[in-house]
């Protein structure tokens, strides 16, 4: 028993060891040239996002990066955290955000882009306190609150949703499963039939 105990710390320790790397390589970046996802997806909202004047309210089409929805005017719109996690908006999807005459936000998903789901190991990061989720080499940022949504602690798995065949930093979460949940077999079979293992979720044949 305390085997195993020191066996989970020393887990614990290379997560978190492994998310502080992460942290520090995204903040290097920064520092030292353009965030790529960013510029992507402003040059998608360049090209496919709209703004409009419709008697008092002010409308606008733009991309979601993650956080908040960009405008073709470069600009970030905010969008609330609770409406991202429960909408599982994911990067590159496209959005109608209608200003109203108070100043009101009313988002709209006009345009989901293709999505993949992922299953990975939920993560904390001491420095920060911000929880991401590791799925082999890769560490993707998530939102507070979705993580308290599903009430996510520290070693769950989670099922993620990211944007079909592009990489990119931060990643919807569509559910969690919890620490003593998970099949011994560390699979997933999701309402859809897909069939989730430590990786990509793959879509299997419904057999029944």
């Amino acid at each position: 028993m305390a085997k195993q105990n020191k066996l989970n710390q020393i887990n614990k320790l290379i997560e978190t060891a492994h998310v502080s790397l992460e942290s520090a390589r995204q903040l290097l970046g920064q520092l030292v040239g353009k965030d790529i996802e960013s510029t992507e997806v402003a040059t998608k909202a360049r090209s496919v996002g709209k703004m409009d004047i419709q008697g008092e309210e002010k409308i606008v089409e733009g991309i979601f990066d993650g956080q908040g929805m960009v405008g073709p005017d470069g600009k970030q719109y905010s969008i609330p955290a609770n409406y991202a996690s429960k909408s599982k908006l994911v990067v590159g999807d496209t959005l109608k955000l209608t200003i109203m005459p108070e100043g009101t936000f009313k988002y709209k998903q006009i345009g989901p882009v293709d999505r993949d789901r992922l299953v990975g190991l939920l993560a904390k990061d001491e420095t920060t306190d911000e929880y991401k989720v590791i799925v082999g080499e890769k560490t993707y940022k998530v939102l507070l609150a979705s993580i308290t949504y599903f009430k996510g602690e520290a070693g769950d798995e989670v099922v993620l949703l990211v944007p079909k065949g592009q990489d990119c930093e931060w990643a919807a979460v569509e559910n969690i499963i919890k620490i003593g949940q998970a099949e011994a077999t560390n699979q997933v079979v999701d309402k859809t039939g897909a069939k989730a293992t430590a990786g990509k979720v793959e879509e299997i044949e419904d057999l029944g």
